[in-house]
Parts: C-alpha cells; sequence; structure tokens
C-alpha cells in the first residue's frame, strides 16, 4: 500500500489550493485523503486577481466528496499533511479536531505544506513560533503575532514545513514539498 498524504480542508477552500496539491501528490504514487468536518460534499471557491479591486475576488468553484471527518482521522496513519487556502481555515483552526491533527504531524517532525490562509491552521496550534513561513501577504500581521518571521517566498522551507503564498506559487510550492517528501517520506 501506497503512503498516505491527509489534505485538512472544509467549505470555501480555494479549489485550486486543494486539486493541484491532490492530484500532484497522487501523481507520486501517494494515496492521498480529504478530510473536512463532516463526511459530505465539500464546496471550493475561485480566489482571482481582478484589475481595479484591492484584493482578491471569489467565485463559487468546484464541489468534491470529502473521504473523512476529522474526528474519524488518526494522524498516525499518514506520512505528511496539506492545508489549503481560501477561507477554509478561518474556521478550521477553532476545530479541536484540526488543531489535533495538525499538532501530530508537527510534534512527529512530519512533513507540512501550507499555503495562503492555511498557516492560519498552524499559528493556532502554536506550531509556526520560531518559524519561517510564507502565507498569503495580508496575513504578515498574523505570522508576527503567532511568533514566525514571513518570507514573501514561493517555497519556503523550514525544515519538513513547506509554504507559499497563493496558488500561482503552485509550481515552486510543490517542488519544494515533493523534494521534502521524497527524504522523508518516501513512496513505498
Amino acid at each position: 500500500m501506497a503512503a498516505k498524504i491527509l489534505i485538512v480542508t472544509g467549505d470555501a477552500a480555494e479549489s485550486l489550493e486543494v486539486f493541484y496539491p491532490y492530484q500532484r501528490l497522487l501523481e507520486e504514487g501517494y494515496e492521498v485523503h480529504i478530510a473536512a468536518p463532516s463526511r459530505k460534499t465539500l464546496q471550493f471557491v475561485v480566489h482571482d486577481f481582478v484589475d481595479g479591486f484591492d484584493t482578491y475576488t471569489e467565485k463559487p468553484g468546484y464541489t468534491w466528496p470529502a473521504d473523512k471527518a476529522f474526528e474519524e482521522v488518526d494522524p498516525a496513519e499518514y506520512v505528511a499533511l496539506v492545508l489549503p487556502g481560501g477561507r477554509a481555515p478561518e474556521y478550521l483552526r477553532n476545530n479541536p479536531e484540526v488543531k489535533r491533527i495538525t499538532a501530530h504531524f508537527f510534534d512527529a517532525d512530519k512533513p507540512v505544506a501550507q499555503i495562503c490562509h492555511g498557516p492560519l491552521i498552524t499559528l493556532a496550534t502554536g506550531s509556526l513560533d520560531g518559524r519561517r513561513t510564507a502565507v498569503y501577504p495580508a496575513l504578515e500581521p498574523d505570522v508576527a503575532a503567532g511568533g514566525a518571521e514571513f518570507v514573501d517566498g514561493d517555497d519556503v522551507v523550514d525544515g519538513v514545513l513547506v509554504s507559499a503564498r497563493a496558488w500561482p506559487d503552485h509550481p515552486g510550492w510543490m517542488r519544494a514539498f515533493v523534494k521534502v517528501l521524497r527524504e522523508k517520506a518516501p513512496v513505498d
């Protein structure tokens, strides 16, 4: 059986930030599971950049079924964690099951990939204190408040933590994450 990777997400996650790592990691030979607050069809969104807007816009995106509810997740079964962005991390960071899952990966020094607003989850667990991370640039004050250093980059690597700003960074982000995975959690 292939090594398993967990994606933690929910409604209003950014479509590209879920599907790009999902498909890229399947391509590498990993088994990938999506966990959400409950087993249901999730509604993702599309964040886009439009001339004249001071921030990104949001439109309905793809739907996709969650494989597991958070309470069903045994994080010890997984070799790595992916935290996509979008608005989902704003409410997921308060979920005790998400905190339990996320803390396991940091406590066990397993690879974690986070992008855009995904670091709101790791900030809520205290896992970024003393680390370097990329996030969506508007969250730089949140990173500082959480004791971490904001890095404006597409492939920020801090040990087994790999982060990026937003979906335009996918190539660098996943290239760096796959490199960490091949070293720390290779496909069986």
